[in-house]
């Protein structure tokens, strides 16, 4: 992945991104319920009126354009995302205005849930009806998982840098942001990641999700790693930090959520600076502090399932989402969407949602896709030794 491009394609500073990221209703803003539909049924697929299988469909022209395509995903009626709290990275809003414009009901699966389980859904549940039909998720699990994706090329295409997507269409990153640390102000001061070691932190420090199976923590250790001397290539360094929070009491090993937060259980959290950001919503003295000497940004990417019930749905539904309306959705969410620098050009970029977005010092850097997957691969054999699970 080409680091310069990445750089210049966020124009600033900022997922992992949230993803888990995770993932409890915000006041204001509406989640479609998720229904529970028959496991014994299984997947249909669905044709255009021109008798072209929606399942196989790699382009919108290949149903006649867009409103063929639209008429197919009305016909199913439905979608199935899974992993999308409706506080992670706008969703709620972006999911509620899918419906309303469409008018397809968007059932909605696990919104606390990892990467890994979206994967570990599609595995155990493809040929029903409630299987998932599209992923939102970090990309060491899905260039694990790319045999279970169908590819699909969408609208915009172009827009997005060619270091950001699959060659072939299997994937494509979406949105990202920087790894943070957000913190109850009102409680602790924090000017860098070593300042976590300190005995004020006891039972306070947690990551978002087990980085063995959500993006989210998998960057939180790697901005660790960073911080105290270990690079993209070398995450042990921050294996090695956890492991003597874990030793000095200061690591909480439960999953960070809006919820945890909230009550105060978990006061000091790695995330994403977007995902972060939305607990001031219920804590006031919330901040975001971006280590400057370990600034790492991240994209989340999007995936059709090869197994989609709803294969006219998933394809429209990414339609929706690299539109300028979907895109723009997801600035107002606080993440930078794959398309901002397109979006400039064009003019159709949201000037004040922009405007919002936080300022990070330092020099961003990036995983490449083969560093993201050495650091998983560490992650797997070393992550629960450390933590003493």
């Amino acid at each position: 992945m080409s680091f310069a491009t990445l750089i210049s394609n966020i124009g600033g500073d900022h997922s992992e991104m949230s993803k888990q990221v995770n993932r409890v209703a915000r006041a204001g803003v509406a989640l479609a319920t998720f229904a529970v539909v028959t496991a014994c049924g299984s997947a249909t697929t669905t044709g255009t009126s021109s008798g072209v299988n929606a399942a196989t469909a790699t382009s919108e022209t290949t149903f006649g354009g867009l409103n063929a395509l639209i008429a197919a995903a009305k016909k199913e009626g439905q979608l199935n995302v899974i992993a999308l709290p409706p506080d992670w990275a706008n969703y709620g809003a972006i999911i509620s205005g899918f419906t309303a414009k469409y008018g397809i009901k968007v059932n909605s699966a696990n919104p606390n849930g990892s990467s890994q389980d979206e994967v570990n859904a599609v595995r155990s549940q493809g040929g029903t009806n409630r299987a998932p039909d599209v992923l939102d998720i970090g990309m060491a699990v899905a260039l694990a998982n790319t045999s279970l994706f169908a590819p699909y090329e969408v609208s915009e295409w172009n827009d997005i840098p060619a270091s950001q997507k699959d060659a072939g269409g299997l994937w494509y990153q979406d949105y990202g942001g920087y790894m943070s640390i957000g913190y109850d102000s009102s409680k602790f001061t924090i000017t860098s990641v070593q300042d976590l070691l300190k005995p004020t932190f006891k039972g306070a420090v947690a990551l978002n999700g087990d980085p063995t199976k959500a993006n989210a923590a998998l960057n939180g250790v790697m901005m660790a790693s960073l911080a105290n001397g270990g690079s993209l290539d070398n995450i042990a360094p921050g294996v090695a930090f956890f492991h003597k929070l874990n030793q000095l009491g200061n690591f909480v090993p439960i999953q960070a959520t809006t919820a945890t937060v909230k009550n105060g259980t978990t006061p000091v959290v790695f995330d994403w600076d977007y995902l972060s950001a939305a607990h001031g919503t219920d804590v006031p003295t919330w901040k975001v502090f971006v280590p400057p000497n370990a600034v790492l940004g991240g994209y989340y990417a999007q995936a059709i399932s090869k197994t989609a019930p709803d294969p006219a749905a998933a394809r429209l539904w990414e339609e929706y989402l690299y539109s300028a309306a979907g895109q723009n959705l997801w600035l107002q969410g606080g993440a930078r969407p794959v398309e901002m620098t397109a979006l400039t050009t064009a003019g159709t970029l949201n000037q004040t949602y922009a405007a919002a977005l936080p300022p990070v010092g330092g020099t961003p850097v990036f995983l490449s896709p083969s560093q993201a997957t050495t650091a998983a691969t560490y992650l797997d054999s070393n992550w629960a030794q450390a933590i003493g699970s």
